[in-house]
């Protein structure tokens, strides 16, 4: 098979590099891979995929003289995609009419350097064919101290015609404290990696917390100022230049050995990111503490921090913010001028985000950090598109996002989808809020922590560590711990959100009826396992193929963190109530976990909350995809046939809603690998696959099935 130079239209490569993608020095050979690849998805326009790859190598002492390191790649057919061309050939006694693979050579462009450490950046655009990309690329000229040379790695581009094979995740750290050797460290994403090689997942989602910090307060720089014992002199406290550098190394250096760190780290170069931040990708409650605590120096500093390393680590994206010692920062300009080999290094002229069409900004700073929320929309694939609200910048008591970035927000999305009219309209629109907002509530305990009542044992605590971990480490609060987060004041259903919740949901409801669109929401942070949904009240007989009220909170945490006792999930089961969000929409939980599977100890009474470490994939029933997946042809069709929605009649929300929520679980097709995403209805199959044994270092999962059904809020002739 010939081999030929990508279109460099296409895939720029910058004046200067090598033809070749090589530069083989032993310089270049020299410089140590620290951390990478990262692998980013950005958005699709006009049938090209846009993403970018991440390293992070050790800075020489002589910055002027780095060799610029430059990725090498080659694209073509994917395995299956080359099976079917071989049977059809075969059958047909064609001649061999493969697409030519094609080689692409990306040199870097350097983000930000420390004293320590470069990022690169690697800008990938390719361009969709009516057959899926299999990508590989590897760096030749670096050195990655596991194993010397750059091993190839292999990612996914769907076909023009076919939408993304989804993967969602979050929570995936642990909680300060946590033995995580009697939790097998981070052993599901062996799990991901083996139903990833099976069937490849073009997209994997973070729904917040894709790192822990908090270690910060404990064993790290921001421990003195976590000892202090009075709430008010934490106030005062002042977060110095010099503790600004401490914990601007504490981050770098938890991001570098996290996101090294296997079996992760080998999802990160094979799998594209698409993420979304929550508080302990800064630190555990960031936007949730009493506001006067919340505006205190150290707050806004160690929002700075972590916001920077968000951008670098997470979006591949150069820090717009200070950073230590802002006044030796070097500013690499357009015209390529020599870098000093002191001092921190920032290229400014990647800084404007208002140019990447694939991010929303929100409409002014948030209220502790200087910088404006970061939402994103972008197509996955033919006929799913992404809505993930950046629910943190702009967090307070109070507030979820402000009035005027949801203006914003929605007026974008509205543009988009009538762009998408044009040429293929969307079916499903997945919408990533991080924290679930279909959820159970206990406002009795809201209301205890916080009556009068509480006021004695909090000066208690104060004075003499009275209540323990009872109250937080921060603003003396009763702290409702990560077991009943759902609790909190930093979730949808707490009462403080409850406005602004029912101004959302209408919202959605708006856009799924304006657009005949199916919306899904992912949720995570709760560690447990759960799918609440929102629902036209039974008793109004709307069929659910037209109820655009319906929609399911696809409730997937943790992929890492511990979960909560069974104690707890159970009392969250024993609230799940039939609500009323307004007159004509219900919502509840569904049961969703049906019996005991493996060493999974469950609550037969309690099928709506699943207490153990979980992950999430979805995949859209659709002719294309459901015949390309494991080489099957169009014999597939008559395997299974689509599943019948509308049932003859609905007694309440603790019952199935349609025919893709009978029999759910174990047994529903969207569980089984064989099944799942074999369909031809244009409906979304979901499985959550939950940990069976937390002391199998496999991370072997039991998967638990549903299906969404598409949207049809009118005739194919209107």
């Amino acid at each position: 098979m010939s081999n030929h130079t990508h279109d460099s239209s296409l895939l720029p490569t910058p004046e200067g590099a090598s033809a070749t993608g090589t530069h083989k020095t032993e310089q270049a050979r020299s410089v140590e891979v620290k951390c990478g690849p990262l692998l980013n998805f950005q958005r699709m326009n006009d049938q090209i995929w846009y993403g970018s790859v991440l390293i992070v190598t050790s800075r020489g002492h002589n910055i002027e003289n780095t060799t610029i390191p430059e990725l090498s790649m080659t694209t073509g057919k994917s395995d299956l995609d080359r099976l079917e061309d071989e049977q059809e050939r075969f059958s047909n006694s064609t001649e061999n009419c493969d697409a030519e693979d094609e080689k692409h050579a990306v040199r870097g462009t350097m983000l930000y350097s420390d004293l320590e450490n470069t990022f690169w950046r690697f800008t990938l655009k390719i361009s969709m064919r009516n057959y899926e990309i299999k990508c590989q690329y590897s760096f030749p000229d670096l050195f990655f101290p596991a194993h010397g040379k750059s091993l190839p790695q292999t990612f996914f581009i769907p076909a023009i015609s076919e939408s993304m094979r989804i993967m969602f995740h979050s929570c995936n750290g642990f909680s300060v404290g946590t033995d995580e050797d009697a939790y097998s460290g981070a052993c599901l994403w062996n799990d991901v990696s083996r139903v990833h090689n099976k069937s490849p997942f073009h997209v994997m989602i973070g729904g917040g917390d894709q790192i822990y910090n908090d270690g910060v307060r404990v064993k790290g720089p921001l421990k003195c100022w976590t000892d202090i014992t009075n709430p008010h002199e934490r106030e005062r406290f002042i977060f110095s230049k010099k503790l600004e550098e401490a914990c601007d190394k504490y981050y770098v250096n938890n991001y570098l050995q996290w996101f090294a760190l296997e079996p992760f780290a080998s999802c990160n170069g094979q799998i594209p990111q698409l993420n979304i931040w929550d508080d302990h990708d800064i630190i555990d409650g960031f936007g949730s503490y009493v506001d006067r605590f919340m505006k205190c120096s150290v707050f806004r500093g160690i929002g700075r921090v972590a916001h920077k390393y968000y951008l670098l680590f997470q979006h591949h994206l150069v820090p717009s913010l200070p950073v230590p010692n802002a006044d030796d920062v070097q500013v690499k300009d357009t015209g390529g001028a020599k870098l000093g080999s002191e001092g921190p290094v920032i290229n400014f002229e990647q800084c404007e985000l208002n140019s990447i069409s694939n991010y929303i900004i929100g409409a002014k700073p948030g209220p502790y950090l200087v910088e404006r929320s970061l939402s994103i929309y972008t197509k996955l694939g033919a006929r799913i598109a992404f809505l993930g609200i950046d629910a943190r910048t702009e967090r307070t008591r109070n507030q979820v996002n402000y009035p005027e970035t949801y203006d914003i927000i929605f007026d974008r999305l509205r543009k988009e989808l009538d762009e998408a009219k044009k040429t293929s309209a969307v079916n499903h629109l997945i919408i990533l809020l991080g924290i679930p907002i279909a959820y159970p509530r206990l406002t009795w305990l809201e209301n205890i922590f916080t009556s009068p009542l509480i006021a004695p044992i909090k000066f208690l605590n104060k004075r003499f560590g009275y209540g323990g971990s009872f109250f937080n480490h921060f603003d003396g609060n009763v702290d409702l711990l990560d077991d009943l987060d759902g609790l909190s004041v930093d979730h949808y259903t707490a009462r403080t959100h409850k406005k602004e919740r029912l101004f959302l949901m209408h919202q959605l409801q708006a856009i799924a009826s304006e657009y005949s669109v199916r919306i899904s929401i992912l949720g995570g942070d709760v560690h447990l396992a759960a799918v609440g949904r929102f629902y036209t009240n039974p008793k109004l007989h709307v069929p659910i193929i037209k109820d655009h009220r319906y929609m399911a909170n696809i409730i997937s945490s943790a992929i890492v963190n511990k979960p909560p006792p069974q104690a707890v999930a159970n009392l969250l089961a024993k609230r799940n109530k039939i609500h009323h969000l307004d007159e004509n929409t219900d919502e509840t939980l569904m049961k969703y976990f049906n019996g005991d599977q493996g060493t999974i100890q469950k609550s037969r009474s309690n099928l709506v909350t699943m207490p153990r470490r979980n992950w999430t994939m979805l995949t859209e029933n659709y002719d294309t995809s459901s015949q390309r997946i494991n080489g099957s042809d169009s014999a597939q069709k008559n395997l299974h046939s689509d599943i019948v929605f509308n049932l003859e009649s609905v007694k309440d929300g603790h019952s199935s809603l349609h025919g893709g929520e009978v029999d759910a679980g174990t047994a529903h097709k969207a569980a089984n690998p064989e099944e799942h995403g074999h369909g031809f209805d244009g409906s979304l199959d979901v499985s959550i696959r939950v940990e069976i044994d937390q002391h199998d270092r496999q991370g072997k999962t039991q998967a638990y099935g549903m299906t969404i059904p598409k949207l049809t809020m009118r005739d194919a002739t209107e």
